[in-house]
């Protein structure tokens, strides 16, 4: 089980992460100390649990919670305050919270509440398991679809037909942000939230992140009266939780799915907002982006939809352009990574081979060894052994 710890105070937040581990070592802890950090966790892999607390950098613990309740349904939410108010712990309840808890939190109400959580969550599990992640398989594959499609990409043989009889007249918002070099995770993280709730509450159709500064959004209103409505409350909403400059800009109503691309290049030529040309560079950038990461953190948790939420773009998309750009499978690349670093460090007699793999990312022995037998034909010793012989 994954448990999201938010709290900008880091002994807070250490101190809850130790006792949960002190008790149930076997489920995997991050912490956060920022909203926007949790944001990139929270989207980057399944998390079961968060526990934040209410006054945190950004948006505030309960707007976080409230704007990931929709693209996070599943997900348990504990709040914790150093305040004992009312109206926080009303509000928390609203928000369909857990429960809220006061600091300093007990050793044993912590560890009574995540054993009622375990239980809850084990149980949907194993109840909507297969379902959950048929929907979530399916939702991947149609972004990653319409992702390359809105970015002038080759579909190939990529099946548009789905998209067609799903929607058949369309809208496209495209909502940019101007960030500059400023990292704007957490707006966009808000803004893909945000949106996706207003489109399915006024209509039907989805939301991707279209570049690092972009976010885009299919939208079918349900009525003539709703796509009024969506404006009116997305530009309230951006005006309010947004700390940048931003432009929100929507499209006629159309019914081709094939000139989307063209219909964003119309739309992005009329904003003031200069943003570089997406076509085929920015796919090319955002693997720059991400090779550079890899090659930065390789020792770390480099799950594919990790990387892929670090230069926005859905997993299924991400892959396609990463094997396009490397003529590696992603997960072949990070492990033909890792065991070239790994050849390297066993040249070193003062490693043993358990801090090699930890060094490079694996924390099985048994794994490490298996992989890297895989890939070389020699276990790490062999490896080492034989590089010595050679040497003398």
């Amino acid at each position: 089980m994954n448990i999201l710890i938010a709290d900008d105070e880091r002994a807070i937040r250490e101190g809850i992460k130790r006792t949960i581990l002190q008790t149930f070592p076997e489920h995997e802890v991050d912490v956060a100390e920022s909203t926007a950090e949790a944001a990139e966790l929270l989207g980057s892999k399944r998390i079961d649990i968060v526990l934040t607390d209410i006054l945190m950098p950004g948006i505030n613990g309960l707007e976080f919670m409230r704007m990931s309740k929709h693209r996070y349904p599943y997900v348990k939410w504990v709040v914790i305050s150093a305040h004992n108010e009312f109206a926080y712990a009303q509000e928390a309840v609203r928000l369909g919270a857990r429960d809220y808890l006061l600091k300093p939190i007990g050793k044993k109400r912590l560890a009574e509440l995540i054993e009622e959580l375990e239980d809850e969550v084990r149980l949907e599990l194993e109840t909507y398991r297969e379902e959950e992640l048929l929907k979530s398989n399916l939702k991947y594959l149609r972004e990653g679809v319409f992702q390359r499609l809105a970015s002038g990409l080759d579909t190939g043989n990529l099946n548009l037909e789905p998209f067609i009889e799903d929607y058949p007249s369309f809208y496209l918002i495209l909502v940019q942000l101007d960030a500059g070099d400023r990292n704007v995770n957490l707006e966009h993280f808000i803004i893909e939230n945000v949106l996706s709730e207003l489109i399915d509450r006024c209509g039907g159709g989805f939301v991707v992140s279209y570049d690092r500064q972009s976010v885009l959004g299919l939208f079918t209103p349900a009525d003539s009266s709703r796509l009024e409505k969506l404006q009116t409350q997305l530009k309230e909403h951006m005006n309010h939780y947004l700390k940048v400059p931003f432009q929100i800009m929507y499209s006629d109503e159309n019914r081709d799915i094939r000139s989307v691309p063209q219909i964003i290049m119309k739309m992005r030529k009329t904003s003031p907002i200069k943003l570089p040309e997406p076509v085929k560079g920015s796919g090319e950038t955002a693997i720059d982006v991400a090779l550079q990461y890899i090659n930065e953190h390789y020792n770390e948790d480099l799950s594919l939809e990790r990387i892929a939420s670090v230069v926005f773009l859905n997993p299924v998309y991400f892959s396609q352009l990463f094997k396009q750009k490397t003529g590696q499978g992603y997960k072949e690349y990070v492990i033909s990574l890792r065991l070239e670093h790994a050849k390297q460090l066993l040249l070193n007699p003062g490693f043993k081979l358990a801090e090699i793999a930890e060094r490079i990312g694996y924390q099985d022995m048994r794994h490490f060894t298996q992989v890297f037998r895989k890939k070389f034909g020699l276990t790490p010793t062999e490896f080492r052994q034989k590089q010595i012989s050679s040497s003398k």
